[in-house]
């Protein structure tokens, strides 16, 4: 029962963040947000990795889902610290963008944002696409949403590596037992091993 529980806990985990990610990946193809989009695509695939490792009972895909929600965490924590300014770091930059000057779809699309651009427009690179000169009666400005999508991502790869452990746990667990009784038919992912020599007993249902 406990590992099916431990189990059930890392699938929806899984499933809420593929949701959460997803939402998000729109979001920042709306803004031609580069850097994000490609990290976004990585850990789509991780978590892919991880709800087929806890549905099949693989180990190795459970641990590689583990490292990757650590370095996930990582990742969301620096967009936290770039949008809110921390030490050098500057959410004007192109850090994220990738130098296409693009910026958070949020910044002149959030709810209630009245953008004003300014008039005389002057731009040495014509693709480059022209930024407000500020925004007015946002409900939320865009960088405090873009720090709530990173903190969401926090917390669910926080669930996924606690969840990664336990169920990883059980199944090693199982693994010992398995190898000390030489074989367990009632471990979903073992089968009964046989001796390799047969015994007179064997000769005679064999017969039988």
């Amino acid at each position: 029962m406990g590992s099916c529980t431990r189990r059930h806990f890392l699938l929806s985990t899984c499933f809420l963040q593929l949701i959460t990610i997803i939402e998000r990946q729109v979001f920042d193809f709306l803004g031609y947000m580069w850097a994000p989009i490609f990290a976004n695509f990585l850990h789509i695939i991780f978590v892919i990795f991880g709800f087929y490792g806890a549905y099949h009972f693989r180990v190795k895909y459970i641990i590689t889902y583990l490292i990757w929600s650590i370095i996930w965490i990582g990742w969301n924590s620096f967009l936290i610290c770039f949008y809110l300014n921390v030490g050098e770091l500057d959410r004007d930059s192109d850090i994220l963008n990738l130098g296409t000057g693009s910026v958070s779809w949020f910044e002149v699309n959030g709810y209630g944002c009245k953008p004003t651009y300014p008039t005389n427009i002057t731009s040495d690179d014509p693709y480059r696409p022209i930024r407000p000169e500020h925004v007015d009666d946002c409900l939320l400005e865009y960088h405090l949403i873009e720090v709530v999508h990173s903190g969401v991502q926090c917390f669910l790869a926080t669930l996924a590596i606690i969840g990664s452990i336990m169920i990883s746990y059980i199944f090693l667990d199982e693994d010992d037992r398995f190898d000390f009784m030489n074989g367990d038919a009632k471990s979903p992912q073992h089968t009964v091993v046989h001796p390799i020599f047969p015994t007179p007993l064997d000769y005679y249902y064999s017969l039988v």
